[in-house]
C-alpha cells in the first residue's frame, strides 16, 4: 500500500496506462487502482502487468494487466475491445510507454574528445534512431487514436502524456531521444488545442531524473557509488538528489482530476527537483 499525495477518488474512472511494466508507469496504474480507479496496466512485457495485477487484486484493486504492443494499431484495438469488455470505456489515458535504445546514444559527450572505438554522431544507427523516435511518439499517437475514441463519444476524459527534462535541454549523449520527448511536449499541446472543444484535456509531466532499470548502470558504478554523470546532475538539481517515483504521484493526480484541472490543458508540468530553474550558476 502507498502512501498517497492526498486523498483523490478516481472511483469508477478507467484508466488506461501503456508502459505499465516499467517503474514509473507501474507506480501510477497501482496509484490510480489504490484512489479506486479501474486500471488497465498495458505493456509488452506480459510478466510484469500480470504479477502487478496480482499484487493490486491481493490489495483489494481492481487491476488487469494486458499484453499490448503500442505500435501496433490492429493488436491495440484488440486489447481496446478486452478493456472496453473488462472495465468499461477510456475515462483517463496515460502514455507511458518509451524509451531510449544504445544503438541512438554516443559514448562520448564531446565530439573533440572522442577516442578511438568509441561510438560518436556520425556512428548512430539510423535504424536505432527511427525506433527512438517510434517508440516514443508514435507510441503515444497511437493509444491516443485508439482509446480516445471513448472519450469524443462521452465528451469527457483525460490523457496525459510522459515528457521529459530532456525536452527543455537535450542531453548529452542521447540526442534522439532528447528530440522525441522534445516532440511529445509539442505534441501534448497540439493535442490539447485539437481537442479543447470536446471535453478533453491533454498535458503532460516532465519527470528530472530518476534512478530506473533503464538508466542504473549509467548512473551508479558497480559499487553503488555515482558515476561521473550522476555527480553531473546533482550539480546541477537545486535539491542535490533524484527523485522517485511516488514523487511524480501528486502532478499526476492534479492534472487527471477533472475537478481539480478542470481549465488545464497544454501544459507539461517539470517534476524535477529544481533541475529546470537552475541555471549551474
Amino acid at each position: 500500500m502507498m502512501n498517497l499525495p492526498y486523498n483523490v477518488s478516481f472511483k469508477d474512472k478507467v484508466v488506461v496506462v501503456t508502459g505499465a511494466g516499467g517503474v514509473l508507469c507501474s507506480t501510477m496504474a497501482k496509484a490510480f487502482a489504490q484512489a479506486g480507479a479501474k486500471v488497465a496496466a498495458l505493456d509488452l512485457n506480459e510478466d510484469a502487468v500480470k504479477k502487478l495485477e496480482a499484487e493490486c487484486q491481493a490489495e483489494g484493486f481492481c487491476l488487469k494487466g494486458y499484453k499490448a504492443n503500442v505500435l501496433d494499431p490492429e493488436l491495440l484495438e484488440e486489447v481496446h475491445s478486452q478493456v472496453t469488455a473488462d472495465l468499461g470505456p477510456c475515462d483517463i489515458l496515460v502514455n507511458g510507454a518509451g524509451g531510449n535504445n544504445p544503438r541512438a546514444t554516443t559514448d562520448n559527450e564531446y565530439q573533440h574528445e572522442a577516442k578511438e572505438g568509441q561510438k560518436t554522431f556520425f556512428d548512430l544507427d539510423a535504424s536505432g534512431v527511427d525506433f527512438v523516435f517510434k517508440l516514443n511518439f508514435q507510441g503515444t499517437l497511437i493509444p491516443t487514436q485508439v482509446f480516445a475514441k471513448d472519450m469524443i463519444e462521452r465528451k469527457s476524459g483525460s490523457i496525459l502524456n510522459i515528457s521529459s527534462m530532456n525536452a527543455y535541454i537535450p542531453l548529452t549523449k542521447i540526442p534522439a531521444y532528447s528530440a522525441a520527448k522534445a516532440g511529445i511536449s509539442n505534441f501534448t499541446q497540439w493535442l490539447a488545442t485539437h481537442f479543447a472543444g470536446t471535453g478533453i484535456r491533454c498535458n503532460a509531466i516532465a519527470p528530472g531524473f530518476l534512478v530506473s532499470n533503464q538508466n542504473r548502470a549509467l548512473l551508479f558504478n558497480a559499487d553503488g557509488t555515482p558515476t561521473a554523470r550522476s555527480n553531473k546532475i546533482l550539480n546541477g538539481t537545486p535539491m542535490h538528489r533524484f527523485v522517485d517515483s511516488e514523487e511524480l504521484l501528486g502532478g499526476v493526480f492534479f492534472l487527471c482530476d477533472d475537478k481539480a484541472a478542470s481549465a488545464i490543458t497544454g501544459v507539461v508540468l517539470p517534476i524535477d527537483a529544481g533541475f529546470a530553474a537552475y541555471s549551474g550558476v
